[in-house]
């Protein structure tokens, strides 16, 4: 008597030995194997390799594996192809943490972040009968970085899919729809791939009008994308100005760097000196504008020495700094310091680091780690003043893990910004790919509201960025540095600064209304084939 086998994923009884069920086994490895390899292409996609190419062709593998699964079994595929992409992308984090922690907080953050393509996966499959299929999907799967900008931890938008794609044919849209529609062109390429491929082996025939949609889901977002990249604008609409980054440099000891806040200082003071001796020298151009990273320093209550070195210079500064604040407060900010007053307006940043800056669920955490009550609890800011008056012009500021998301640099431009600023501090996170990763962000913000970005790293990588994402100049990692680069300061807005989160919003409503209407044609699709059987004669 033959064994039938109801469903091809683990779970099979032990009379599987049969060659039907041993097929059912290795077709399940085959997909498993498969689904992992896509989330590392996936990962492979991202900076600091130029290959944003093969994403969609990661989202095209991962479509093939879903394609006839049942929910439980898209849910586990969607979370392997998850768990495969975080543990290699956020691998920079062991370097952050380094032996003191162990790999648990990688490997709790990758399994969490991994869910939310496992419920990607599990959606899809819900809305996998409605035509267009692959638009569905893709809506649904770019849908789903929205609630992961509010959870875990106050959000954690690392790895977001617009973010593999800091040059190549999709990022001009970041100007029409901002990282939103950038990830869902991407998506949508992979998913319209996806469906190409499984219609061909299926009919054989290249001419047949079932291959309309598919065709046009994986050409007409690249094509769209060329297609606005003549409509970026680099070139100055209101001067320009010339900008000095300042790169001091610190040991690369990880989080062995947490205490030693001199350190930085004193490297940026050595670093600021040898820069202004090359200005006095005429070796370099004299800056209009010096910019210290995030955190360079410690600033408590007056600082004789930064007045000293701002006025040396003798042009207005953005000093990235830890300030406490008279009521024992501190503030993770960005200040205008003037070279006659001192410091001014400042910009407090709104989006911080968990158990870097603010501890979340501090008694619970003090349970798994040492190191809570070393971590201070420092104080977000509410928005205002992300665009400061400086140097004659305003210029934009979002600080560091605020790159990755959509509303800090919205405001800065919001309020004015012709010029965008981006103090980091990378010292904590080794020579891994982190920075590199955070640069590639801003590069998008370039695009998407056409301001040219100055990036500013405590260890790297600092750069200037041109407005078309364009890297015109940078440092390396670990290494004292300054640059030194004319750039455009531009008023014009983009049509991503216009809609606002308004794209945003209006993809995860579509993709809202994508599942529910999956949900009602699955519901009236099983009632219909119920009420058909129940209504069949006996014998």
């Amino acid at each position: 008597m033959a064994v039938t086998v109801a469903d091809p994923e683990p779970g099979v009884p032990h009379e599987a030995e049969t060659p039907r069920a041993k097929r059912a086994w290795r077709a399940w490895l085959i997909r498993l194997v498969a689904v992992a390899a896509a989330g590392v292409l996936y990962y492979l996609s991202f900076a600091p390799r130029p290959l944003w190419w093969l994403a969609p062709i990661a989202f095209a593998a991962f479509a093939l594996v879903l394609r006839g699964r049942k929910f439980r079994g898209a849910f586990g595929y969607g979370f392997v192809f998850g768990l495969a992409f975080f543990l290699t992308q956020l691998l920079w984090i062991q370097d952050f943490l380094g032996r003191e922690f162990g790999p648990w907080p990688w490997l709790g953050l990758s399994f969490a972040l991994a869910l939310y393509f496992g419920l990607g996966g599990f959606l899809i499959t819900v809305v996998s009968r409605l035509p267009p299929a692959p638009l569905w999907g893709a809506l649904v799967f770019v849908a789903l970085e929205t609630p992961r900008t509010w959870f875990p931890l106050g959000g954690f938008p690392w790895g977001r899919v617009a973010f593999s794609q800091p040059e190549g044919a999709f990022l001009s849209l970041a100007s029409v729809g901002g990282a939103p529609l950038v990830g869902f062109a991407v998506v949508l390429t992979g998913f319209g791939l996806a469906a190409l491929l499984a219609r061909l082996y299926t009919t054989r025939r290249v001419r047949d009008r079932a291959l309309a949609w598919p065709v046009a889901f994986t050409l007409v977002p690249a094509i769209a994308g060329l297609a606005v990249w003549p409509t970026i604008g680099t070139a100055a609409q209101d001067g320009s100005l010339t900008v000095a980054t300042v790169q001091g440099n610190a040991p690369d000891i990880g989080i062995a760097l947490q205490g030693q806040r001199d350190v930085l200082r004193n490297s940026h003071l050595a670093e600021s000196a040898r820069l202004l001796q090359q200005v006095r020298s005429g070796a370099v151009a004299r800056p209009d504008l010096l910019v210290w990273p995030e955190t360079a320093t410690a600033i408590y209550d007056d600082d004789p020495g930064l007045d000293r070195m701002v006025s040396a210079f003798g042009v207005p500064a953005i000093i990235g700094a830890l300030v406490r604040l008279p009521d024992g407060q501190d503030e993770n900010d960005a200040l205008a310091w003037d070279p006659r007053t001192g410091p001014g307006a400042r910009y407090t940043k709104q989006e911080l680091v968990p158990f870097g800056e603010y501890v979340p669920a501090r008694a619970l955490a003090r349970l798994v780690t040492p190191f809570v009550d070393n971590t201070p609890e420092i104080r977000a800011g509410d928005g205002t003043n992300a665009a400061l008056s400086v140097a004659g012009t305003k210029v934009g500021v979002f600080i560091c893990y605020e790159t990755a998301f959509d509303g800090p640099a919205r405001d800065a431009v919001d309020q004015g910004g012709e010029l965008l600023v981006v103090p980091t501090n990378n010292a904590w996170y080794g020579p891994g790919e982190m920075s590199y990763q955070q640069l590639a962000m801003s590069r998008l913000r370039a695009v998407e509201h056409g301001r040219a970005v100055v990036v500013s790293a405590t260890t790297g990588v600092s750069a200037l960025v041109a407005p078309d994402g364009t890297i015109t100049s940078s440092t390396g990692l670990f290494t004292a540095d300054a640059l030194v680069g004319r750039v455009p300061l531009r008023t014009q807005t983009t049509l991503s600064d216009r809609l606002g989160a308004w794209t945003e919003y209006g993809l995860l409503a579509l993709a809202i209304a994508g599942v529910a209407g999956g949900a009602v044609l699955r519901f009236r699709t099983r009632r219909a084939s119920a009420g058909t059987t129940a209504g069949e004669p006996a014998g």
